[in-house]
């Protein structure tokens, strides 16, 4: 198997980018999900609500400054706040779990307010305050604004079938889904479909990582990533149907980096694409009744 496809998210819900390689820290790629919009009430805003946020493109400089370009061109280059300037904090909350985040310069929430919505723009200065559920974790993981966990992985043959069972599901023709859609981190080709299901470790070049729960899912599967548009019930419906795990509509697996032994500081390795992916654990690992 090999590592095929790299994905980052600089901002929770808007476009990715797509590199060769990316740096590995402890709570997920490095740049991924590191910003996000907020409501009134410091809550997470993403493509349930909105789904034209994953219109809105993206771009990091190496000096860590934001880059957002919507629709007709408008471009804005947003410096990352941080709490040693001096940059104010705000109360946030990604899933029930409620941490502090540094609001952007009062230019960027301008334009924001005028090219986006009615939001906030705030960035995990300290990427250490979030914990990860602690009932799939070891006491000290953290994770960036992800939903939950540091990194998702799909794989292309899982992809494959449920193209197949979307396929079956609808005699009269139905388009067929890219991987886009999941919105993963790190793409696996080679293997059999749903074989990550049972996979409890997996090493990915030099990189180990723990596979601690499925990813279930939710309406942005169901959203066009390059247009905006909600394009009717599927996935959600043939997973429902063919493919529940932790009895939810289920597709991926969410991943923990470990540490490799002798490294310290915040980057553990690079991944790459080409990468040799081998699994180095495998059998279910969450309640056999939950298994659906």
């Amino acid at each position: 198997m090999q590592l095929t496809g790299l994905h980052v998210y600089p901002v929770k819900s808007m476009y990715r980018l797509s590199p060769d390689s990316a740096r590995v820290e402890p709570w997920g790629l490095s740049g991924d999900r590191r910003w996000m919009l907020t409501d009134a009430t410091g809550r997470f805003v993403s493509q349930r609500e909105d789904a034209a946020l994953g219109q809105v493109r993206t771009g990091l400089l190496a000096d860590g400054t934001l880059v957002l370009t919507v629709a007709g061109g408008s471009r804005a280059e947003i410096p990352a706040p941080a709490v040693a300037d001096g940059d104010p904090l705000a109360d946030v909350e990604v899933w029930g779990t409620r941490f502090r985040a540094a609001e952007a310069a009062k230019e960027a929430q301008l334009w924001i307010a005028e090219h986006v919505g009615d939001y906030r723009l705030v960035h995990l200065d300290d990427p250490r305050v979030r914990p990860v559920d602690p009932t799939f974790s070891e006491p000290g993981d953290t994770v960036s604004m992800a939903d939950g966990f540091p990194l998702l992985l799909t794989t292309t043959a899982s992809l494959a079938e449920l193209n197949a069972l979307i396929a079956a599901e609808h005699p009269e023709g139905h388009e067929e889904l890219p991987m886009e859609r999941f919105r993963p981190n790190v793409i696996v080709s080679g293997g059999e479909p749903w074989a990550e299901d049972g996979w409890r470790r997996i090493r990915i070049g030099a990189l180990t990582f723990r596979v601690v729960k499925p990813c279930g899912r939710c309406v942005i599967t169901t959203t066009d990533q390059e247009s905006g548009d909600r394009r009717g019930p599927e996935p959600l419906r043939t997973l429902a149907r063919h493919h529940r795990l932790l009895k939810k509509a289920a597709f991926g697996q969410n991943l923990i980096p470990e540490r490799p032994a002798g490294v310290a500081g915040d980057v553990l390795g690079t991944l790459r694409l080409g990468d040799e992916v081998e699994v180095l654990e495998d059998g279910a690992h969450w309640p056999a009744d939950q298994r659906v």
